[in-house]
């Protein structure tokens, strides 16, 4: 054994009371709910939660956008219930309707509220931590037909018709452990509350870490809920001004500042590099950032020295745009692409659709 294991196991031995006792707490939180030792609130509308077990980005956002367009193609109309992270509104309320073009600042509402309510065709998004008032506030002036709760695998407070849990294929496997011991927020009992699994990013890893991804997952189901594999496809690449400026295939060979504000920059890079990008400085913000001024002035700086454009994500285009528009700055739009499992995942959600 090496030293790096040794390390991380005398680590892991002395954690592991504290992750016991986080596990219990939030075992026995759920139980309580459960059991309606505390109550939840009930609305007349299904609601789909979207959520996860681990800390950090597994794709809920895109997975959000891509239940919003396959339920506005259904002709029905979702509010999508998010806290709007470090956003203004975040400690009250506040209503995106789509089709909105004009309030759209990103320190009011948060950058991934903004993304959804730009990519629906029909619907609002609620903005707001307190989702259950939130959605009381709204109600009658959306009229949703289905409610999607974002990141609510842990949001036990509102009574959910459909939890689909998120986990990320590039994940390291080691870091399935409850907190502070990995990555984990409540350990995988429960799983039991899972409707259905989505696994994104599939495409990333290689066949046995999927498999033994998969195989951990499903150890732990008394249950036989669908599994979803998805990937991530480009839908083109986009100005300031959501201007189609040209497809990913015409990306290699370019040379590219890759700018990040999201929890996993190196699949972004990575996704990059897969399209031929030349990358010549990445630059990597924390996640949910706020560019300012100075940064934007720098990142123009290191493209005009490398002659190189600078790509960012959808998700930061959103706040980016707020401080300069300029030509240089284009985001790759992306879409979820089921590798496989995409049908028994739409059968399962079409029957809480069903009144």
């Amino acid at each position: 054994m090496n030293k790096k294991k040794i390390i991380r196991s005398l680590r892991n031995i002395a954690l592991s009371p504290l992750s016991f006792i986080w596990e219990w707490v939030y075992r026995l939180r759920r139980s309580f709910y459960e059991y309606g030792i505390l109550k939840k609130k009930v609305f007349k509308v299904p609601v789909i939660s979207v959520g996860n077990l681990s800390f950090g980005g597994t794709g809920k956002t895109p997975t959000i956008i891509w239940l919003t367009e396959w339920l506005n193609a259904k002709g029905l109309t979702p509010a999508v219930l998010t806290r709007g992270y470090r956003g203004a509104l975040e400690h009250s309320s506040g209503l995106l309707k789509s089709g909105q073009k004009f309030r759209l600042n990103p320190y009011d509402y948060g950058d991934e509220p903004l993304m959804i309510s730009n990519r629906m065709s029909k619907g609002a998004v609620i903005v707001g931590k307190k989702r259950a008032d939130n959605l009381l506030k709204y109600f009658s002036d959306v009229k949703p037909d289905v409610v999607l709760l974002d990141d609510g695998f842990q949001h036990l407070q509102i009574y959910r018709s459909f939890n689909l849990v998120l986990f990320d294929a590039t994940m390291d496997l080691e870091k399935y452990h409850v907190a502070p011991i990995g990555y984990l927020r409540e350990g995988f009992s429960a799983l039991k509350d899972a409707d259905g699994i989505l696994v994104s990013r599939s495409d990333m890893v290689d066949a046995t870490h999927l498999n033994k991804l998969v195989n951990l997952i499903t150890s732990h189901f008394h249950h036989a809920p669908p599994i979803a594999l998805t990937r991530y496809v480009p839908a083109g690449v986009f100005d300031a001004h959501e201007n189609f400026s040209c497809s990913v295939e015409e990306l290699k060979g370019m040379r590219a500042v890759a700018v990040t504000a999201i929890a996993n920059p190196q699949s972004f890079y990575q996704y990059l590099e897969n399209f031929g990008v030349e990358i010549c400085d990445r630059v990597s913000f924390p996640d949910h950032y706020f560019f300012t001024n100075s940064d934007l002035n720098t990142l123009l700086t290191k493209a005009t020295q490398h002659a190189a454009i600078i790509l960012c994500s959808e998700k930061d285009m959103v706040k980016m745009k707020r401080v300069s528009q300029d030509p240089r700055i284009l985001y790759i739009r992306v879409k979820v692409d089921f590798i496989s499992g995409e049908l028994p995942l739409l059968n399962s959600l079409e029957k809480v659709l069903k009144p």
